[in-house]
C-alpha cells in the first residue's frame, strides 16, 4: 500500500492549480491532472475523494488562506489593542495577499469566469470567505457588546468592513497585469475604509 505524504499532497494542489487556470474549473479532468503528475486517479481519489473537494484546497492554498492568517489576529495577539488597530491590522493583513500575489488574482479570476455556469462561486465562498466573514462577525458582535460599537446586524457589518477594504482593489480582476502595491499603499487604502467604517459605525 502507497503511503500518502504532505509533499505529494501539495504537489497535486499545485498541479491542479495550473490545470484549473488553463482550462477552467468544470473542463479540467481528473484523467487529465493524472496524467500531468505521472500517476493514477486512484491515487489522486485517496487524497481528495471528488474534484470538488481538490478545488476547496486549491482555494485555500492559493486565494483564501491569507484570510484565515488575518482574522486569527482578531482572536489571539491583537485582542488587547485598540478596535481601530486591530481592524487596521486584519485589513493590511488581507490586502497584501490579495494585491500582490498572482496565484490569488488567478484563482479569483477562475472563479468569477466559471461562477455563472457551476457551483464554483459557493464552492468558493464556502472553502474560505464564509468563515473569515463568520470570525471577523464574531468579533464585531463583542464590540458591539463592549459599547465600541453601535448595535447593528454583526454579519452585515462585517460584509460592509470588507468591502470598504476591498473597494480600491477590485478593479485589479479586470486588469491584464496589474502592478503590485506597495506597503504604503495599501496602509492607505486600509485606512481610509477604516476611517469611513468607523465613522458610520461607532457612537
Amino acid at each position: 500500500m502507497k503511503v500518502r505524504t504532505e509533499a505529494r499532497r501539495e504537489a497535486i494542489i499545485d498541479a491542479a492549480a495550473q490545470l484549473f487556470q488553463e482550462t477552467g474549473y468544470e473542463r479540467a479532468s481528473m484523467n487529465e491532472l493524472a496524467r500531468r503528475l505521472g500517476g493514477s486517479k486512484a491515487t489522486l481519489y485517496s487524497y481528495f475523494p471528488s474534484k470538488e473537494s481538490l478545488l476547496v484546497a486549491v482555494v485555500k492554498a492559493y486565494a483564501t488562506g491569507h484570510l484565515s492568517d488575518a482574522v486569527s489576529d482578531l482572536t489571539s495577539a491583537w485582542t488587547d489593542a485598540s478596535l481601530e488597530t486591530i481592524l487596521t491590522r486584519f485589513g493590511e493583513r488581507m490586502l497584501l495577499v490579495l494585491t500582490n500575489d498572482a496565484s490569488a488574482l488567478a484563482v479569483y479570476r477562475m472563479v468569477l469566469a466559471e461562477s455563472g455556469h457551476s457551483d464554483i462561486g459557493t464552492l468558493f465562498y464556502d472553502a474560505g470567505p464564509r468563515e473569515s466573514v463568520d470570525i471577523l462577525a464574531k468579533f464585531l458582535a463583542s464590540a458591539m457588546e463592549r459599547g465600541q460599537l453601535v448595535q447593528a446586524d454583526a454579519h452585515l457589518r462585517a460584509v460592509q468592513f470588507l468591502a470598504l477594504v476591498t473597494a480600491q482593489t477590485n478593479t485589479r480582476l479586470y486588469q491584464r497585469n496589474p502592478a503590485p502595491l506597495d506597503i504604503a499603499e495599501i496602509r492607505q487604502m486600509v485606512s481610509s475604509a477604516v476611517d469611513m467604517f468607523l465613522r458610520g459605525a461607532v457612537r
